[in-house]
């Protein structure tokens, strides 16, 4: 069962695009009330709903360029203040995520554009790609190099055989506090390489990411622009063409019977040590979901 499942909005989805000049590949991601949605479920600092906001969008732009079946989760953990944010998109659109705190941020804080060195401090950022027990599963890990997290993106695509890419991602408030965020990805693939020659994949190469560099935040994150005229504006000299959108929505895949399962691994110590006025509540990290659990719905658990 999968709990808490919000409508997907018009002005969330992935979209993704063929540069059939040069043969790039690219994802363009956006979300609005998703994103806000996944924010409003903790009471973070704005600092760390800021790492938050481009966080998620960053799960989602590469998650979109994996084809898998199941689950991609994107985490960052640190010394720093955050000590742990994590995302994860389902191959059918369903976000959630979630961040622990070390110490207690203040909401004043000047952060500027050094997200990942004041939250997050050292440490690594990691994904993986679940598709069920059967499958291999998938990982990528590169420590936590340079002020954003596009910076330690773009670390990892240069140690990396199975990624060659180019990133930019933005995210902000509007004036009623509700958040909005953006990312544009282009990807060459190796197949790509082996029919087109050196000197003109990095003449492509160059020009693609240039143009990519050249937009504004603004331009990205603009509800009054639409993705595909966003997309026209940059590359309609590269002969772009657009495929279908993949909708993304909040989609938590905690429930009662996944909490039942918990608590059957409890001891009975550890059982009564939780216990608070007779009853043991479980709350979800992503969703904040509480269950909770008398003595015969603890009991029934214990023999599942």
């Amino acid at each position: 069962m999968v709990h808490d499942v919000t409508a997907a909005s018009k002005n969330d989805f992935i979209q993704p695009f063929l540069l059939e000049t040069s043969g790039l590949r690219g994802r363009l991601v956006r979300m609005g009330p998703v994103v806000n949605d996944v924010i409003e479920r903790h009471k973070l600092p704005k600092p760390v709903q800021q790492l938050m906001a481009e966080f998620v969008v960053l799960a989602a732009t590469l998650s979109a360029a994996l084809k898998f079946d199941g689950v991609f989760s994107l985490h960052a953990k640190g010394n720093g203040p955050v000590g742990l944010i994590a995302a994860d998109i389902t191959s059918a659109g369903g976000v959630r995520a979630y961040a622990s705190l070390n110490k207690s941020i203040p909401e004043d804080v000047k952060i500027e554009r050094s997200l990942v060195p004041q939250l997050l401090g050292t440490g690594h950022l990691a994904f993986t790609v679940n598709q069920g027990e059967h499958s291999e599963t998938y990982q990528g890990i590169v420590d936590l190099q340079g002020s954003t997290l596009i910076d330690c993106m773009h670390h990892y695509f240069q140690q990396s055989d199975q990624f060659f890419a180019a990133l930019t991602l933005g995210a902000q408030q509007n004036n009623i506090g509700k958040w909005s965020a953006g990312a544009m990805m282009l990807q060459r693939l190796p197949q790509d390489e082996q029919q087109i020659q050196e000197e003109e994949i990095n003449e492509n190469w160059r020009r693609a990411t240039v143009l990519l560099s050249s937009y504004k935040q603004r331009e990205l994150l603009a509800e009054s622009l639409p993705a595909r005229r966003l997309l026209f504006n940059l590359f309609h000299e590269d002969g772009i063409r657009v495929f279908d959108t993949l909708p993304l929505q909040f989609s938590c895949r905690c429930s009662r019977e996944r909490a039942r399962g918990i608590l059957s691994m409890l001891s009975e110590e550890e059982i009564e040590e939780y216990k608070i006025d007779g009853y043991i509540a479980i709350t979800c990290e992503f969703c904040n979901t509480k269950e909770c659990f008398n003595d015969a719905s603890i009991r029934a658990s214990k023999y599942l």
